[in-house]
């Protein structure tokens, strides 16, 4: 398989992947709302390949080879309701981000009241 050929593979088959679903799951329905589960999605492939022999002419060489991935990671619920329909976050990084900083000065704090 030549390298353009592999690469075209990987492509067609991680594009096969990403599609909408990939980042809007399934709606789900109860009490009058429906939510609709959101992630962020990357996707990333790469390929190689090789040939002619190595010192001696008569030899034949030829290699290749690849290989892809992709990471979701879930941030998220659409709710759509009656009255309106709105993003709701899984977590706010501002608040996460000042929780630990408030718990890492409490515990400096108290470490340093301890040690007086």
């Amino acid at each position: 398989m030549s390298s353009l050929a592999l690469l075209q593979s990987l492509k067609e088959s991680i594009l096969g992947e990403a599609s909408v679903k990939a980042v809007f799951g399934e709606p789900i329905s109860a009490q009058g709302k429906t939510v609709i589960p959101v992630a962020k999605i990357a996707f990333g492939y790469g390929a190689g390949a090789g040939a002619g022999g190595i010192g001696d002419s008569r030899t034949r060489g030829e290699g290749g080879g690849g290989g892809g991935g992709a990471r979701a990671v879930p941030i998220g619920v659409v709710e759509v309701s009656d009255q309106q329909t709105r993003f709701v976050p899984i977590s706010d990084r501002k608040k996460l981000a000042g929780a630990i900083l408030a718990g890492v000065g409490l515990g400096m704090w108290l470490s340093w009241r301890r040690h007086r």
